[in-house]
């Protein structure tokens, strides 16, 4: 019986104990995790590769919602839709925050999101694709952007036609104000009306309340320095000008005495270039093997006949620039200009300011055998001037005469003479001496 009641009184205990685990357990434990991240300034490559870090990072943590606080004025279309791929390819909710604007590419990456909140005063909208010129891009890409905008609508359940008035002008959408040759710009009241907005609302804290995470643990995701200098590396705008600086630079370090400031200067723009795209995660190291590989077999032309290292090594740069770049136009348009700045530098030094390539100083022989500098290709026998002798061949006009015992090639002044025929040399020009024939009269 003792024994019963002690078992009794071992399992009341255990049982008491795991009453007083419960909860604590249920009060203490929150397991809601968001993540905010910020899309701010233009959309390009470099933002992509933060973006990437983001969603990996919330996925890993096991976060059930990151949100996207977005402000920015559109960007790179091929970056937009390398984002919107990663957007849709995420198990975790995704919602766009637009606190101010979220305008061309900045519109498709909210329409790659699962909900989009919008600030009093925002809008989004205006996606019209546009080159680098700044004109409208062609109908093949036009259509390309029309279909992206449009499926991304429709995969969030939003309407197509909407996204399309977005970015092509032909469409009207009476109810919205919108006419022919306008593009749609969403005000947050708009937005609600054609349902692409959930609500609207004032700051982040109230959002995080609006989707029910007011309890849950909220972690900022912020750019790196890296990520942020990378970002600017990459913007479309900067690349042409790095390679432009690299390319004037090295240009001018030919016609410079030594290795100065152009050079350090062509080579830092150029590593910033790759830095830039390898942070990105644009580029691997090959790339910049390669990029090294190209500049060593420049060098090596300039000391190897037939040119081929030559071409190998112009063609080992350029298709490193090509690997590091995420679009191929863009990067065939700014090593044009950079290529076209470098030949106009070139002239300027050449033209303008007289200036020599100091490499090819070394390779080219400067120096001159000229008289001036007492060089003579033959010995002048001008001593010979004056003295006589005799023919000891014919000269038709050339010929062999003696003086003073010395057998001498020489020509006559004028035509034949015959042999044992007495001479006088009258002048001496290198290897050419000239004689003319005494007559009884000059004896």
């Amino acid at each position: 019986m003792r024994s019963v009641f002690k078992h009794i009184a071992v399992i009341s205990f255990l049982f008491a104990f795991i009453l007083m685990l419960i909860p604590v357990n249920g009060t203490s434990a929150n397991n809601d995790i968001v993540y905010t991240v910020p899309v701010e300034e233009t959309v390009e490559k470099g933002l992509y590769a933060f973006l990437s870090r983001a969603v990996h990072t919330a996925e890993e943590e096991g976060a059930d919602a990151i949100i996207f606080e977005l402000n920015t004025p559109g960007g790179a279309v091929d970056a937009a839709g390398e984002i919107g791929k990663l957007l849709t390819s995420t198990d975790i909710k995704t919602i766009s925050f637009v606190n101010k604007q979220a305008l061309s590419a900045g519109a498709y990456i909210a329409l790659n999101t699962d909900e989009i909140y919008m600030v009093p005063g925002s809008t989004m909208g205006s996606a019209a694709i546009i080159d680098q010129s700044g004109n409208t891009a062609g109908k093949k890409a036009e259509s390309y952007w029309f279909s992206a905008m449009e499926s991304a609508a429709q995969q969030s359940n939003r309407d197509p036609i909407v996204a399309r008035a977005m970015a092509d002008e032909s469409i009207e959408i009476p109810e919205l104000g919108l006419g022919n040759d306008e593009l749609l710009t969403l005000t947050p009241d708009q937005a609600l009306e054609v349902n692409y907005s959930e609500a609207t609302v004032t700051n982040m804290d109230e959002l995080v309340q609006q989707l029910g995470f007011e309890n849950a643990e909220i972690r900022s995701m912020e750019e790196s320095f890296s990520e942020k200098l990378a970002r600017f590396l990459t913007n479309p705008v900067i690349i042409p000008i790095l390679l432009s600086i690299g390319s004037i630079g090295l240009v001018v370090e030919l016609y410079s005495p030594g290795f100065g400031v152009p050079g350090f200067m062509g080579l830092s723009a150029l590593l910033l270039f790759f830095y830039g795209h390898l942070v990105a995660g644009l580029a691997g190291y090959e790339t910049l093997i390669l990029f090294v590989i190209g500049i060593g077999l420049l060098i090596a032309e300039f000391f190897l006949p037939g040119g081929i290292a030559g071409l190998l090594g112009a063609g080992a740069i350029i298709a490193s620039l090509f690997m590091a770049s995420g679009n191929v136009v863009h990067m065939g348009i700014s090593i044009l200009i950079a290529i076209s700045a470098a030949i106009l530098v070139s002239i300027l030094l050449v033209k303008v300011f007289g200036k020599k390539m100091k490499f090819f100083r070394k390779m080219i022989l400067t120096d001159s055998t000229n008289t001036e500098k007492g060089y003579v290709s033959n010995t002048n026998r001008t001593e010979l001037i004056g003295t006589e002798g005799y023919a000891l061949t014919a000269l038709r006009p050339a010929g062999t005469v003696v003086i003073s015992n010395e057998r001498i090639d020489v020509v006559s002044e004028g035509g034949f003479i015959q042999k044992d025929a007495k001479v006088r040399v009258v002048k001496a020009e290198g290897s050419r001496i000239v004689v003319r024939e005494l007559t009884n009269l000059d004896k």
